[in-house]
Order: C-alpha cells, then structure tokens, then sequence
C-alpha cells in the first residue's frame, strides 16, 4: 500500500545513511542545512518554512527519510511520498511568490486509517476495506490541510480502532507483524492509534491525527512517548471517520510537544492561542483508584512527578469516587459494542465502500477483533450472567440511566472540589511485548483502566510524557480529565506542565 518511489522494504542501514547525509551542509535530495528532526516541533518547524529559514520540501524529505529507516515498526499503511513531495513544492511555491503564512505552512502530519484522505485508500486497518479510496478529506483533517498542512501517509491501526495493542497481522512492511513501539521494536506500540504515536515517538513526523472510543489517542501515546488530546465529545467534526461509536468515539490531535497540542486543537476549533496556566492556580484531583495495578517503572514515574509538580505551585487533593467503577462498567462495553453495529453500517453505505457489514467481518484479520465482532456485534449480544444476551435493553439502560449518572458524578466531583481536572498515570504499565497475547481481554481492561471512564463521561483528556521507566527505559504518560468543555484550560495546564516535565528525548 505505500506510494513511495523506493522499495518501503529498503535497507534500514541505507535509509540513516541517506538520512545522515541529507542532515548534514550540502547533503542529498538539496537538504542542505536540513533540520534536526529529533528535536524539532511541527510549530518550531511552521515558523522556520514561514521566516525562510527551512523549505517545506527538505523537511518532508527528512521525516519520508526517517519513516524508511525504520519499516519494522510498521507504522505506516500508505506512506504518500510522491503525493507529499509534490504538496511540499506547491507551498515553497506559494511561499515563494508572496502567499500567505499559515499556521501549520507545509509541516507533515500523519493520519491514522481510519480518517478519510482524498486520494489515498482509508482502510480502518481492515483487508475488507483496503481498495476503499476515498475522495475527500474527513472535515477534522481538511481544516488541518487548509491550515498549510501536508499529509505525509496513512498509518496503521489496531484493526477497525477496536483494541489497545496496535497488535494488527493485516497492514505490516517489517518483517514481524504489528504495530511496533518507537522505543523497543520488540514492544507493543499501544492502540488503536498505534501508527500515529509510532511515527511520532520514532520523529517520523511532528504531529498527526488520531481517534479515540476508550483511550486510543491517549494510550499509544503514553507508550511512545507523545501528547494528545482526546476533546470533550462534540467538538471535532466526526463526519468521515470509520466509526465504533458515536457516543464515544472522537478525533483529535497528537504531537511531540503541547504545543503542536495546541496548535493543531486550535486550527480545527478556531479558537485562540494559549499562553502557559500559571501553576500556583491549577488544583488537581487522584482518585485512589486510577492508582491501581502500576508496575514499578510506573508508579516510580508517579510519584517523582507529583513531588515535582507540587513544588512547582500545584495543588493537589485526595478525591473519592466510591461509584466511579461500577457506573462506567455499566456504560462502556453496553454503549461501544451495541452502537458499533448501525454505526459502521451507515459508514459503509454513506461513502460507498461497496463493502458490507457481514462481508468485512468475514475477513477480519485480528483473532481478537474478529471474536469480538462475530460473537457480539453482528449479533447484537453482550455478555450476562449466564452467557451472551440481547443487548438493546442493556444498552437503553445504559444511555438513559448509567451515563448520565456517570456524566453527573464527573460534573459534581469537579465542581465540588474545585478542581482543574484529575491527575493519574495514562496507563499502570509500560509497553507488552508485541505478541498476539497483548491484545487479550484482560490486558484490554487493564490498559483502559484510567482513560475509559472519563471517555464515557464525554469530558477531555490529555496525555504528555512524564518519564522513561527507571529500569525498562519505556515510555511512561501522566492524563488529565478536566470537566466537560474545558479543553482550551487543560491545554494551558498541559504547556505548563511540560515545562516542568519536560520532554522526552527521541529514541537511540
């Protein structure tokens, strides 16, 4: 699938030469002065293009480079180099005779499958769906493209959005299957948005797009090393974007810095630019129950964070949700596996996949997925006491009487407590092992543990890096869920944040 005019199996070893030289005064492919990819940020990158200083073609040609250096994570289901170069020398172009900056001036982005690209196939990581091209752009990324931003490919994806592994035998250029993390090849890179933070954490671009029904903007980015943002539901246009649920489900913006966070979340909301939260003025929430299950590197991450934290002026409280669990319990899996269903049959008919709903599970390449949609979603059955039930009055029950009282809770639990958001580890560990055992039920659970309630509750989130783990050297992430409505504040937290954190350095 990737349009490329170089094997994408090509030498690893060859593609960091190439790499190397292109980074260094007068390298290949006229990179000459080509920037630092490693470190640079796609709003550091913006303003280079627009002063003159970079061309958008050296920097497309630096992160097309790095992708190819490194097929084994298997990031990438299109990787558009032909179509990339070409968008490049159209902005240097534009640039050149006078146009207008913009905000995101021919920076690539990557986008994760199963957001619609014009021209380029829109797969949702499913065999059923990989000659669907088609011939719009998804409204979330149109306004990205509109802002000067340039799609470099389309990455790969827990198959159909429906897992936390990024564990997909369907889409892969390296020679093991799935989704491989940025940091340890040999280590789950997180799903469903596994492509996308792959491709980050490993710099093979800047920022990019992702979905999330339960965490998968914010779970593959703990685990690789990268910011996102899931907002508050309703407020990214979800037209044009292969679905779960309509309840749940949401775009939004992952990068290597907050900054492109905010960047990127403004671009598509127009709203306007954020200045760093004074700290002193923040007062978070932990629920003693987001600190269940941590491994060792992460709770170690935890609490070296909150000390710093702390010292820089937060506030932080103990907070108790006695029915946090059991309210979500009711909502998650009821909602996500019964709206699943009509959602993809009116995705599949709407753009004209020529693809049914019984014709793309036949041919579902993940055993878990598949299990799961031929056991629960085509039939409309979810688990009960005595074995598998009609769903519909548990999901009626849910949407009319659990998610409110979920909603609810949230709503009184911040404004009774004053607070900003609540703060917990992203995750309660580090990446698995890339092994078809990572995407089991019981690791799906453990890993949406934190991200899925405040998902069912509709509020925002987001996750920014807090550390490598002392002995893993993994990845760790910190979240914040603030109440509904509240992404541009918890954005200002998260910059502020980050300035105290830091970022994480690159992988060797």
């Amino acid at each position: 699938m990737a349009r490329i005019s170089l094997p994408y199996a090509c030498s690893a070893v060859a593609a960091a030469a190439a790499l190397s030289a292109c980074s260094s005064p007068g390298g290949a492919g006229g990179l000459r002065g080509a920037p630092d990819i490693d470190a640079l940020t796609a709003t550091e990158a913006a303003a280079r293009i627009c002063s003159g200083a970079l061309t958008s073609e050296a920097l497309v040609q630096a992160y097309l480079l790095r992708a190819k250096a490194r097929p084994e994570l298997n990031a990438f289901v299109t990787l558009d180099e032909a179509g990339a170069l070409k968008a490049a020398r159209e902005a240097d172009q534009r640039r050149a005779q006078g146009g207008a900056c913009l905000p995101l001036q021919g920076v690539p982005i990557v986008v994760k499958d199963n957001i619609q690209a014009r021209g380029l196939p829109a797969t949702a990581g499913t065999p059923a769906l990989k000659n669907f091209v088609p011939t719009a752009d998804a409204p979330v990324l149109q306004k990205l493209r509109d802002a000067g931003a340039i799609v470099l490919g389309k990455t790969n994806l827990h198959e159909l959005a429906f897992g936390i592994s990024g564990y997909n035998p369907a889409f892969n250029t390296g020679p093991n299957p799935g989704v491989r993390n940025a940091y340890d090849a040999s280590k789950m890179a997180g799903g469903s948005s596994a492509g996308s933070a792959a491709a980050l954490g490993a710099r093979m671009a800047p920022a990019g797009l992702g979905t999330d029904t339960g965490g998968s903007l914010r779970v593959p980015c703990a685990l690789n090393g990268c910011a996102s943002l899931r907002p508050s539901m309703g407020r990214y246009p979800q037209a044009g974007i292969a679905p779960i649920s309509h309840t749940r489900d949401t775009a939004g913006p992952m990068a290597v810095a907050m900054a492109d966070v905010e960047l990127l979340d403004r671009v598509v909301t127009g709203a306007p630019a954020l200045l760093p939260a004074d700290l002193k003025g923040v007062r978070l929430g932990v629920v003693p129950g987001f600190l269940a299950n941590l491994d060792s590197d992460t709770r170690g991450a935890w609490e070296a964070s909150l000390a710093r934290l702390k010292a820089a002026g937060v506030t932080v409280v103990d907070v108790a949700m006695p029915q946090l669990a059991e309210l979500n319990g009711k909502v998650g899996f009821p909602v996500a596996l019964y709206e699943a269903y009509d959602d993809m049959v009116a995705y599949l008919a709407r753009y004209n996949t020529g693809v049914s709903i019984n014709q793309m599970a036949a041919s579902i390449a993940s055993p878990d997925v598949k299990g799961t949609y031929d056991a629960l979603v085509i039939p409309r059955k979810l688990p009960g006491p005595g074995g598998l039930v009609d769903a519909a009055p548990i999901y009626q029950a849910a949407m009319t009487v659990h998610r409110p009282a979920l909603v609810k809770l949230y709503a009184d639990t911040f404004a009774g407590q004053r607070l900003d958001a609540l703060v917990f580890p992203t995750v309660p560990r580090t990446a698995l092992p890339a092994t078809p055992e990572a995407s089991s039920l019981e690791n799906f659970g453990l890993f949406i543990q934190n991200t899925d309630p405040g998902s069912n509750a509709g509020i925002p989130g987001i996750q920014l890096p807090m550390g490598l783990g002392a002995s893993s050297r993994m990845p760790v992430g910190l979240e914040l869920d603030g109440p509904a409505g509240s992404d541009r504040r918890l954005i200002a937290i998260g910059l502020a944040l980050e300035g105290v954190l830091g970022r994480l350095p690159a992988p060797r």
